[in-house]
């Protein structure tokens, strides 16, 4: 069941709900009997709980590429803003499609976002001619991310609700590493629609992609063992009980950077750590229960860390779009298709 809290209003989930989306986090494209046997439950509560956390708006399964695998260039920019503004150009950005995070923080007067362009000549577009001719964007800094150490297909241990064996039960292998692959145009529409439902069945995902079911199978199966697709479970962070969200940005010696950056992996608090280009050449997310534990977060786990030689911690006020889906904050939205924004 969905537990609304007393103060704010805000769901908060349940323990079959938690472990429902801990499972998903594991295998996004597990089907409901598997996961009812693992969580130990009827296969009819799995069914509802999903759908029901799906059709509010609370979470979403969506299948993304691996960006170094299918030609994106990705980069995070930090714009600051002319006070006032920052909604407004937040809410610009939300809607461009080579945009997948947008976070308002600083006060209010900066917005950081994630891009993912498909071409250079896309990316330098944006960089290069569409943000330095916006007035009310009065500096961009960018970073180009050069390695990933959480966050993907990797799993996140900020959850604990299942016990070892549940998560052994789930776990498949993926396969990391590899070359740049080449999409046909049946690949492309398959994962703009798995981008909208990670867990669309496969008559939904034939008729998006114009070929059999058994063939859009196979193309599925390909993607996935061969490591370019994996499956992502968004939610808002509160309601899995944390409300302090923010950005860690942080300067490591070049010859420890590594070791940081995969013990940073290993904390709960953080479901993404990369190494990127810049001045602060290792970038995280964090997530805590309260400020006193992101207080904690950074004198304790962050300051055993000797290698850590300056940190900017970066409060995250407002998300207005979380891999590629728009958030009110509450709830979570498909953006507009392509040809709708009018960006």
């Amino acid at each position: 069941m969905e537990i609304m809290t007393a103060t704010t209003g805000i769901p908060v989930l349940d323990v079959i709900d938690r472990q429902l989306v801990q499972a998903l986090m594991i295998d996004g494209r597990a089907p409901f009997s598997r996961l009812a046997a693992v969580l130990g439950v009827a296969d009819e509560t799995v069914i509802r709980c999903y759908r029901r956390l799906r059709s509010s708006g609370l979470l979403r399964v969506i299948g993304l590429p691996m960006g170094e695998r299918v030609g994106w260039f990705q980069s995070r920019l930090r714009l600051q803003c002319v006070p006032g503004t920052a909604s407004a150009i937040a809410e610009a950005l939300a809607r461009r499609p080579d945009i997948a995070w947008v976070t308002i923080s600083g006060g209010g007067a900066e917005v950081s976002c994630a891009t993912r362009s498909r071409s250079e000549e896309e990316r330098d577009s944006l960089l290069l001619r569409r943000l330095p001719r916006t007035q009310q964007i009065t500096a961009v800094s960018a970073q180009t991310l050069l390695h990933t150490y959480i966050g993907g297909p990797g799993r996140w241990l900020g959850l604990t609700d299942l016990d070892a064996g549940q998560v052994a039960a789930l776990e498949r292998p993926f396969r990391y590493g590899g070359g740049p692959v080449e999409l046909d145009d049946a690949d492309q529409a398959l994962l703009a629609e798995l981008a909208r439902d990670g867990r669309a069945g496969y008559p939904e995902l034939a008729r998006a992609v114009g070929r059999s079911e058994s063939t859009v199978r196979r193309r599925l199966e390909r993607l996935h063992g061969s490591g370019v697709v994996y499956y992502d479970v968004e939610i808002l962070p509160r309601h899995l009980g944390f409300q302090v969200e923010a950005m860690l940005f942080a300067t490591v010696t070049p010859a420890a950077l590594d070791l940081v950056g995969r013990a940073l992996a290993h904390h709960a608090e953080v479901p993404f750590a990369a190494a990127t280009s810049g001045t602060s050449n290792l970038t995280a997310s964090v997530l805590c229960r309260d400020l006193p534990g992101l207080y904690t977060y950074m004198t304790r786990r962050i300051g055993e860390l000797g290698a850590v030689a300056n940190l900017e911690v970066v409060p995250i006020m407002r998300s207005v779009k979380r891999a590629g889906l728009l958030t009110d904050g509450v709830r979570l939205f498909d953006p507009p298709r392509a040809g709708e924004s009018g960006q």
